[in-house]
């Protein structure tokens, strides 16, 4: 696993962020001085600044394999 700092996709640091403002609506303390007091602000305010970064497994996606069809959805 790897610690990153730098975001591959915007949808990763929205991830990122709403998974913070989760912990800081929980209690954890701002790690950087923010004019608002929205805890989703807050949190996009420390992605910004660089305090925040996650850890970025290096498992491969991998599509399951299906065995079995089973039952069709609809019959006729």
């Amino acid at each position: 696993m790897k610690i990153e700092t730098q975001f591959d996709s915007n949808y990763r640091k929205v991830l990122v962020a709403a998974r913070r403002a989760r912990q800081l609506q929980s209690g954890s303390a701002a790690l950087v001085h923010s004019p608002s007091n929205k805890v989703c602000r807050i949190a996009q305010d420390e992605v910004n600044a660089g305090k925040i970064a996650y850890v970025k497994g290096d498992v491969p996606v991998t599509k399951p394999l299906i065995e079995d069809r089973g039952l069709p959805i609809m019959a006729h």
